[in-house]
This record gives structure tokens, sequence and C-alpha cells, in this order.
């Protein structure tokens, strides 16, 4: 388990958040399967929701009306200084999607697009620092991009954060992404011929097969059933409204 206080250093995955149709028909899903909780910040703040384990903010969501919209879990990457990341994102050649922003006193946000089209967003941290729960059961514990080319995909985070880079030997084309303190932040997964990169989630279970269960029981559907591998029980889900995320129980280290 890690309880954050302060703000994470830059390029650590610091928040999620997600838009769906029906606010009420989400949280019934997510509470059922993560235990979650849920504060409304009101009308000033668009009825954003904070989704809440143990009364801790660990990730967010708000109402998307728009019925044929795409929906995804959007991860948030820490910046000391979201202006100056931007232009970091742009040298490195990716695009801005929504440009640097005020949220009230929580903070300052960016949404843009890496260099293989993946959308993500940066958070400047002031009142609000991000998820203040990590790596335990109902929060998240690892990010991953899947991208047709991984080592362009890879070498844009190193451009944007400074990232050493890390492949990792066997059948899957697969590069971790560091900070420069060494801790490890996300994975690149090569996929070629992948038409919509993205960021997914790995939210931490107790068991995965009984998770991937409530899943099915609570309107989602299982992609892949669990299975073990060499970082712990995993397996591939949707939403009742296609989001893709996954699960895991991690392994014993």
């Amino acid at each position: 388990m890690t309880l954050l206080t302060g703000n994470p250093p830059t390029g650590t995955p610091t928040w999620l958040d997600l838009g769906i149709p029906d606010l009420q028909q989400a949280a019934e899903f997510y509470g059922r399967l993560f235990g979650w909780e849920f504060q409304d910040y009101g009308a000033e703040a668009g009825h954003y929701h904070a989704c809440l384990l143990r009364g801790e903010p660990v990730a967010g969501m708000m109402e998307n009306p728009d019925a044929g919209a795409d929906h995804w879990w959007s991860v948030y990457f820490a910046t000391d200084d979201c202006d100056g990341t931007v232009k970091r994102v742009t040298d490195a050649g990716g695009s801005v999607v929504e440009p640097p922003m005020d949220v009230m006193d929580q903070g300052r946000m960016a949404i843009l697009k890496d260099a293989s089209g993946a959308q993500f967003g940066l958070w400047e941290g002031r009142a609000h620092i991000g998820s203040r729960i990590v790596n335990e059961p109902g929060s998240f514990v690892w990010n991953e991009l899947v991208a047709p080319d991984s080592g362009r995909a890879a070498d844009f985070y190193r451009s944007v954060f400074d990232c050493t880079l890390e492949p990792i030997q066997g059948e899957m084309d697969y590069i971790v992404l560091h900070r420069p303190d060494g801790h490890g932040i996300g994975g690149v997964m090569g996929v070629p011929g992948t038409a919509s990169p993205a960021w997914y989630t790995y939210f931490d279970v107790e068991n995965t097969d009984e998770a991937a269960e409530l899943v099915r029981e609570n309107g989602g559907m299982v992609l892949a059933e669990p299975e073990d591998t060499p970082y712990g029980r995993m397996a591939t889900v949707n939403d009742p409204f296609g989001v893709e995320f996954r699960l895991m129980k991690p392994a014993e280290m």
C-alpha cells in the first residue's frame, strides 16, 4: 500500500478519470467492484465525482452525455510545470488536445496526445495532489501504453519526462519506463497494426477471478480470462460502457 501526502515527482501517473453517459450506473458498477464511495464536487465543478477508497480520492468520474463517444480511463502524469511540460510534448512530436488550464484551486491540467496518437493528461497538483492511495486493492497499480511501435512511443516519453527505458526480454515487445530515480512508472507494449494507441490501467484486486466474476454480474464483460503471469494474476475486462481496463493481483515480491 502507498498513501501519498504530496505531489509525486514529474512523470509519475498521478490521477485517473472517466467520462461516461450514466454516472449512477458507473457508480454502482465500480462501487461493487472496488468498494468505492463517491463525492459530488457540485455544480461549480460540473458534478465531477471523486471515487473514494477509505475516504481518500483514487480516481474521478464525470458525465459525458454523448452516447456515441469513445470512453476510456484517462491517465494523468504529474508535473511541477504544466505549461513547460506541454512545450516538451509538442517539441517531441505530440499534440495538444486541451491547452493548460486552472481547475479552480485544485491544480492545473492539460490534455495531450503523444507521438503515436495516444491521449493522456498532465496534472500540476495544488489543493488536489492526485490519487492518494495507489498499489492496493481498489486503486491503480500499473499503467500501460499499447502502440504499434514501442520504440518510437517510449522515446517520446523519454524526451518529455527524462525517463530511462528498460526493454524486457521475451516474446512480447515491451519496454518499461523509469523515472530518473529508477522508479517504474509504466510500460509500453508494441503491437504492430494497432489502429488506436491508448493507455490502459491495471487496478489492484484481492482476487482476480472473483473480481472478473463481479464484472460479469454487474453488466461488464471479460475480454481475457484471468491468467497467471510473472507479475501477477491478470484479466482484461470492459465496464458496462465498453471501457477496457485490467484487473491484477500482483505477485508476491
